[in-house]
């Protein structure tokens, strides 16, 4: 007997679903796996699918409108940019993600490309295998305890790296507008305006989504603001950050230095001025990975899928007024 659903993965960056495969195929679903991921070949797939797991490939307005059978759209991951939430809500599709997964992954990168600029790390090593031993090449090193680490954005990921930075002697400061200073102040940090951290951080790390308010967070205003000795650490969104003004302020000597592992462009162009400069750390898009996290993470978004097909309402529903829309396409969930 054929199976009842079919389940579109437009892309993914492990070795192997079958994890997926195995926790679908308990629902009756068969997974189909597309080539490219491009939206051509998504708006050719869409129309035959019950359900869709994305990682990184855009699904557009133009592939949810053709989906007419597609019951919900999982993330692989906890940010939502590439996804059309009002367009699946509107067409009454339930949008899930995975947003306590990698948690202490993030936190361990933000902080080990912390660590990694503040004693110049990958500066020393290419250095020293090019056959100079110098410890005084680039900018000065200062020591952490007492320093001010400034986080942007107070959910999982931001609230994790807080003992992290007081463990190394660090003060911390937070801007989170739609935080209390009571909340933060529980978990050891002070919140503060962003004028406050752009001028009073030694190092900054994001840790916020990606959305119209955060779109070029960071630019030309923001780098001039910042301490010529600060360090910019982004392991959210590439789009937060504006390339080419951060590019110039590490130029300009206006910040000491940045870690990336995010970027506007991935992967980058490689004649991108950025790539050539040694006060940047950049890898790529990883801080989300190690054998237990990806394990987790499609384990965990597969069976919110495996869940809408069986008739119950799945964990972390990011829109979760479609539940009450007579259009919803999970029928099942109104029984």
């Amino acid at each position: 007997m054929s199976n009842n659903y079919t389940i579109l993965i437009t892309d993914y960056a492990w070795s192997s679903i079958e994890p997926e495969r195995q926790i679908l195929s308990e629902t009756r679903a068969d997974v189909i796996v597309a080539d490219s991921g491009d939206e051509d070949e998504l708006i050719s797939l869409a129309p035959n699918v019950d359900g869709i797991l994305t990682c990184w490939k855009p699904v557009r307005e133009c592939v949810i409108s053709t989906a007419s059978k597609c019951q919900i759209i999982a993330r692989y991951g906890i940010g939502l940019d590439n996804i059309d939430v009002p367009s699946a809500t509107e067409n009454g599709i339930i949008v899930t993600n995975v947003p306590a997964y990698c948690v202490d992954e993030v936190t361990d990168h933000a902080m080990a490309l912390l660590l990694a600029c503040a004693r110049k790390i990958p500066l020393f090593n290419s250095a020293v295998k090019s056959n100079i031993w110098d410890p005084n090449i680039g900018c000065r090193m200062y020591r952490l305890r007492n320093k001010i680490l400034g986080i942007v954005g107070f959910g999982h990921i931001g609230k994790a790296i807080i003992p992290k930075a007081i463990a190394l002697g660090m003060k911390v400061k937070v801007y989170s507008p739609r935080t209390t200073q009571e909340l933060i102040g529980q978990h050891g940090a002070e919140k503060v305006s962003f004028d406050e951290l752009l001028t009073t951080s030694d190092f900054i790390t994001i840790h916020a989504p990606l959305t119209s308010e955060t779109q070029h967070m960071f630019g030309d205003e923001e780098f001039r603001a910042m301490k010529s000795t600060a360090f910019l650490i982004n392991t959210s969104r590439g789009g937060i950050v504006d390339t080419l003004a951060l590019t110039a302020a590490l130029q300009n000597g206006e910040i000491a230095g940045a870690g990336l592992d995010v970027l506007e462009t991935e992967p980058p162009h490689q004649d991108e001025t950025i790539l050539q400069l040694d006060n940047v750390i950049i890898t790529p898009h990883a801080a989300f990975i190690s054998e237990e996290s990806i394990i987790e993470l499609q384990e965990t978004a597969a069976k919110c899928v495996a869940q809408v097909l069986s008739g119950y309402i799945p964990e972390s529903v990011v829109n979760p007024t479609v539940l009450d829309q007579p259009n919803l396409r999970a029928k099942s969930l109104l029984n």
